[in-house]
Order: C-alpha cells, then sequence, then structure tokens
C-alpha cells in the first residue's frame, strides 16, 4: 500500500504488485470481507460496493507523484477538510508521521519509487508538493487516475496498450496537461455501460503484473 484515502461513498488505492494476481485476489477479499461484516450488522445480503473495482497502470515517475497528490487532496476538493493533514481516513498523516505499530502504507517502498534512497527526503519532498498544489486553485476530479487503464509517457501506454491486445482496440490514447492516458471512446458508453463494464475485468491486472518489468526499463 502506498496512498489511500477512504470517502463516504468510495476509496482510492495506491498499491504496487507483489506477485501474479495479487492486488486482484486483495480487492476480491477486501469486497468479501467488507460485504460480509456490513450485512452481519445490518441484518441484509448482498454486495456491499456498487461496481467493481477499477485500476489504472501508473508509470514511476512524475506521474506516480501527481496520482499520490492527487490522493491526498481528494477531502480538500471536497471541501470537507481545507489540509489533508485534517483528513483522519487518508494517507497523508502516516506519509508524515508513520505509526511504530499497524502501519498501513509501506513508506520505504514508497519512496523508493518516488526516486528518494531516504524517506526523510521524500517526506520533505512530498509535503512540499503538497503545499504547492494548495496554493493553486483547487482543480475538479481528474478521471484519468479513475477511468484511464493507464497513465505515463507516450512509450509507457502504447506499450501497455500493445500488450493488452484486442481488448485495447477501442481505446484512445490521449494526451492530457503533459499525461498521456489510455481511454475508452466516449461512444463505447452505452446506457448500460457495457463497455465501461468490461474495462473493469479482473483482466486489467496484467498491467500491473508487467509493470515492476516496464519500471525496470
Amino acid at each position: 500500500m502506498l496512498n489511500y484515502v477512504v470517502t463516504s461513498n468510495h476509496i482510492h488505492l495506491l498499491v504496487k504488485d507483489t506477485g501474479d494476481h495479487v492486488i486482484s485476489q486483495s480487492m476480491q477479499l477486501i469486497a468479501g470481507r467488507s460485504a460480509q461484516e456490513f450485512n452481519q450488522r445490518k441484518g441484509r445480503q448482498g454486495a456491499f460496493w456498487e461496481d467493481r473495482y477499477h485500476a489504472t497502470a501508473i508509470e514511476v515517475d512524475e506521474h506516480l507523484h501527481r496520482c499520490l497528490v492527487y490522493i491526498d487532496l481528494n477531502m480538500a476538493r471536497a471541501g470537507v477538510v481545507e489540509h489533508p493533514s485534517q483528513s483522519a481516513h487518508g494517507g497523508y498523516r502516516e506519509i508524515l508521521a508513520p505509526p511504530k505499530r499497524y502501519a498501513i502504507i509501506d513508506l520505504r517502498q514508497l519512496s523508493a519509487l518516488c526516486g528518494f534512497a531516504e524517506a526523510s527526503q521524500f517526506q520533505q519532498a512530498h509535503r512540499q508538493w503538497v503545499i504547492e498544489a494548495l496554493r493553486r486553485t483547487l482543480a475538479g476530479r481528474e478521471d484519468q487516475w479513475s477511468e484511464a487503464l493507464a497513465v505515463g509517457s507516450l512509450p509507457f501506454v502504447e506499450k501497455l496498450k500493445t500488450e493488452f491486445g484486442v481488448r485495447a482496440m477501442h481505446r484512445a490514447t490521449t494526451a492530457v496537461d503533459g499525461m498521456f492516458t489510455l481511454l475508452e471512446q466516449g461512444k463505447a458508453y452505452t446506457s448500460v455501460f457495457a463497455a465501461k463494464n468490461d474495462a473493469l475485468r479482473l483482466d486489467n491486472t496484467r498491467f500491473y503484473e508487467e509493470k515492476a518489468e516496464i519500471e525496470g526499463t
């Protein structure tokens, strides 16, 4: 786990895979346990989450930095808090002040992925990234972090699109604010969101399974 935020109706998780199908199996476990415990308390049956999870592969460089800050500012954009340090259900406070026990975020891994040899250096840089983001007008929802299949440089996105094969035939590569994204075509969305649901399949986890190799190149 690299970062997270829990809101009233959804969650954002920034994670790195550690083996085959780890992400998909973990999400299945989370969904199952959430529904089980909620149903026991409320005396009901059925799924807890309205929809299946969506996975976006993110290139490890400035794109990871931007996604990290975007997650941190989620509640500030919603007007719930003025600063992410005020949010009790987000990763920002843990990043800057890791607990001695029951830590959720792997700070050492996160620091390394962001290009820092020492966690203290990363913490200082991350604090500054958030300050700079707060100085700017808070932007609205950035769909690329929650709806794209991949975000990164053009070679990164095109490589994943090629490896995804026929499942990416009707998805467009677009440039947004200096980032390249692999998105659904607008016309693919039907009244029942069939194409969107197809994008949520567990097949998407192959991005994460192969991402470590891609990041190392």
